[in-house]
């Protein structure tokens, strides 16, 4: 390493955050970038550590130590060409990925980890600002066309892979723009949509064509899309989200997270979005990214107060003997939008929602976890007269998502599921219908989205041994160890 005793002199900083007073006024992302130098002072910080386990706790293998050392360096081309080597999308993972190389690294064990996601952030934006970015079209076509269903990270990193290898690619999207999830469920906070524009635009001026508004399996068919495609890459995602069937759940007001985070609400002085929680009392049912997604929406639309209530207990400030290191850490988070406002509540279950014909209020009940040795898991007690009521106008339920949409273009196509309800594949993502593949959460469940794209380029390798009999493409070194 460049600087063998960078831990030992530097600490941890991450980019500053803007004031929460300022960036709740507007849906710019709140960090102020990096200078180079900056940058390279974090990046001294990686250990000569001799096994880097944070390489094997990154799902795509980004090659880490090496890209820090040349950040170090202040080389930043060769950064680029190294991180670029195994991430197609360092723009997103640099700002929304959990960063699972970070509870990984070996500094973790007892210090502050190295700031990997925003070293990655800074070294994808550098290279763009200095026209290191460029189009990579294929020197030569193979005659060969593939359909990607889905342009989500998945689909995205299957769509450029294929494309590279020199294949013909169309990528399906049933939504007005591409870009899946980056595009209508991430708020612009935290990943504005000039980012995911500007990685379209490139992947369109390589020869990859997108067809958006477009519903697969209506407007296309099942049999068309194998009649003229040689082979089709299934990345929808995971698009059907767990619901809360109590009473009242039809009363107005009462609404899935996605119906929320995908208006257009991140357009200052945008017309009036159909959900609003201006002025209004909003319960936010999910303590995860998308409830903290719904949390920081909510309080730049003008919400007058917000809860976000979640029924597992509150995890621990910090690592329990039975959640060691390099393991996932199950630890309290507490993101940008937690600093801003609301209020968190755990142990809390949702009994009923009221109202006259509009949400007023959840009728809930607190509960405690048992451990059971006979099943090794906990069970959920209720607490006995801990009934209690949340006033409410506006209900999100950001519980997650059970499997992609069946009804429609999977059933037409006659592939099989798993037992979660996700399509089922072989150990080289091929369905049970020859020629057809899937990738991301379509295939593997809801999960992140270093996963999803780690996944599209395993699925987009296999095409290619499908199609060809031999690949270029490289392989993805975490993505299988990785899997669960």
């Amino acid at each position: 390493m460049g600087k063998v005793s960078g831990f030992k002199e530097v600490n941890r900083n991450t980019e500053k955050r803007l004031p929460i007073d300022k960036r709740v006024k507007n849906w710019k992302e709140i960090y102020v970038p990096w200078s180079k130098k900056e940058a390279s002072v974090q990046a001294s910080r990686c250990m000569d550590c001799g096994v880097p386990f944070c390489n094997n706790g990154c799902p795509l293998g980004n090659l880490i130590p090496e890209w820090n050392d040349l950040v170090y360096k202040q080389d930043w081309e060769t950064a680029y060409k190294r991180l670029s080597a195994t991430n197609n999308f360092p723009e997103f993972t640099g700002r929304i990925c959990p960063a699972p190389c970070e509870t990984s690294c070996t500094l973790s064990i007892n210090n502050d980890p190295v700031t990997i996601e925003m070293i990655e952030k800074n070294i994808i934006e550098k290279a763009f600002e200095s026209g290191f970015v460029k189009p990579e079209p294929p020197k030569v076509r193979t005659g060969k066309r593939i359909a990607v269903i889905g342009s989500g990270p998945a689909g995205l990193a299957a769509s450029q892979q294929l494309n590279r290898a020199g294949h013909k690619v169309t990528v399906f999207e049933k939504s007005e723009e591409p870009g899946g999830l980056l595009r209508y469920g991430i708020p612009e906070f935290k990943l504005e949509k000039s980012v995911v524009r500007r990685r379209i635009e490139l992947m369109e001026k390589e020869g990859i064509d997108f067809i958006c508004s477009a519903n697969v399996g209506i407007d296309i068919t099942a049999e068309e899309l194998k009649k003229e495609f040689d082979a089709v890459c299934l990345a929808g995602g995971s698009t059907v989200p767990r619901d809360l069937p109590i009473d009242g759940r039809s009363l107005n007001g009462v609404h899935f997270a996605m119906e929320f985070l995908s208006q257009p609400n991140w357009e200052e002085n945008s017309k009036k979005v159909p959900i609003s929680a201006k002025n209004k009392n909003v319960v936010v049912i999910g303590g995860g990214d998308t409830g903290a997604d719904c949390l920081g929406t909510s309080i730049r639309q003008g919400a007058k107060k917000i809860t976000q209530i979640e029924i597992l207990p509150e995890p621990p400030e910090s690592r329990n003997k039975n959640n060691p290191w390099p393991e996932w850490p199950m630890v309290l988070r507490t993101s940008s939008a937690h600093e801003e406002g609301g209020e968190r509540e755990y142990n809390v279950l949702t009994k009923n929602f009221s109202g006259n014909g509009k949400v007023e209020k959840l009728v809930c009940e607190k509960v405690e976890w048992i451990d059971n040795k006979e099943t090794g898991r906990p069970d959920l007690k209720p607490i006995e007269n801990s009934l209690f009521e949340i006033k409410a106008d506006l209900v999100l339920l950001a519980m997650g998502f059970v499997h992609p949409l069946q009804e429609g273009l999977l059933n037409k196509l006659n592939v099989d599921f798993d037992k979660r309800g996700n399509v089922k594949t072989d150990n080289n993502l091929m369905t049970n219908i020859d020629g057809i593949f899937s990738c991301g959460d379509m295939q593997r469940g809801q999960s992140l989205v270093v996963h999803a794209i780690a996944s599209g380029r395993t699925c987009a390798k296999k095409i290619d041994l499908f199609l060809e009999g031999k690949s270029n493409l490289p392989d993805v070194r975490g993505y299988f160890r990785n899997i669960k």
